[in-house]
């Protein structure tokens, strides 16, 4: 059994006009790439970590029609909420739409096979910057003479700590004779370089062995970003840093 890893996938069947393939060619087909690169690498045994944006839907029951499509490819799925996932609504109306295949964490855990898997959203925080990271594209339509304001940062503060305490409710819920603990994060939880973070420090502190996060489009690709650090693997899974090809980060005998 594999456990695999696809963030970001921005499925959009049930909404008009919000295909991914207006962010450049390398979105061209999107769907069609990581449908094709999942079938071939994940048996009905796997488990495929979703680590949000998963659609573009802004109602519950318009994503139902992503949920499907992500229902119908091979393996089990869990998924947590992303930053775009604006119909993500409460646990209770979750779980009378969400087809047999897929779970999903809010304010809880997961427990499969021996595995345990923990985690939330995140937000952004100014302890670390990707900038240097990303290819950036000119909006003509950005308004430039726009202004930094300070209360936009202390506002993301706030959030980002009621994140962090999310994260230590769910990796409390991990099941502590788990062989495996996995947590997944939308936001990265950690910088580039892989510095010591508040949200890291959590991750250490209920010892996690993998985590999972996406949220980082238009990566430069030529520089190496994350990996190992304090007993800890840490997997950037943005569909489009894999090219729409889940990543295998763990394999259990």
């Amino acid at each position: 059994m594999t456990i695999w890893a696809l963030a970001d996938p921005h499925l959009c069947f049930g909404v008009e006009n919000k295909s991914m393939e207006v962010f450049g060619p390398l979105w061209k087909d999107y769907t069609q790439k990581m449908e094709a690169a999942w079938k071939a690498a994940v048996a009905p045994e796997d488990l495929v970590l979703i680590a949000g944006d998963i659609s573009w839907a802004m109602r519950l029951e318009d994503a139902v029609i992503d949920l499907k499509w992500i229902d119908a490819l091979p393996g089990t799925k869990v998924m947590i909420k992303g930053n775009h996932d604006f119909w993500w609504s409460s646990s209770s109306k979750l779980a009378k739409i969400m087809p047999p295949s897929i779970h999903f964490i809010h304010n809880n855990a997961f427990i499969w096979k021996g595995i345990a898997i923990g985690g939330t959203r995140l937000w952004d925080t100014q302890e670390y910057n990707f900038n240097p990271f990303i290819h950036f594209r000119e909006n003509p339509k950005e308004n430039k003479t726009k202004q930094w304001d300070p209360s936009h940062q202390e506002e993301s503060e706030k959030i980002f700590e009621r994140e962090l305490e999310r994260l230590k409710l769910s990796l409390k819920m991990l099941d502590p004779k788990a062989h495996l603990r996995i947590a997944m994060t939308h936001y990265p939880p950690i910088s580039a370089d892989l510095k010591p973070s508040r949200a890291s420090a959590i991750l250490e502190e209920y010892k996690v062995d993998i985590c999972v996060f996406g949220h980082l489009h238009s990566l430069k690709k030529d520089t190496p970003l994350f990996g190992t650090a304090r007993g800890i693997h840490y997997f950037l899974t943005s569909c489009d840093y894999l090219d729409f090809a889940p990543i295998r980060i763990h394999t259990q005998q």
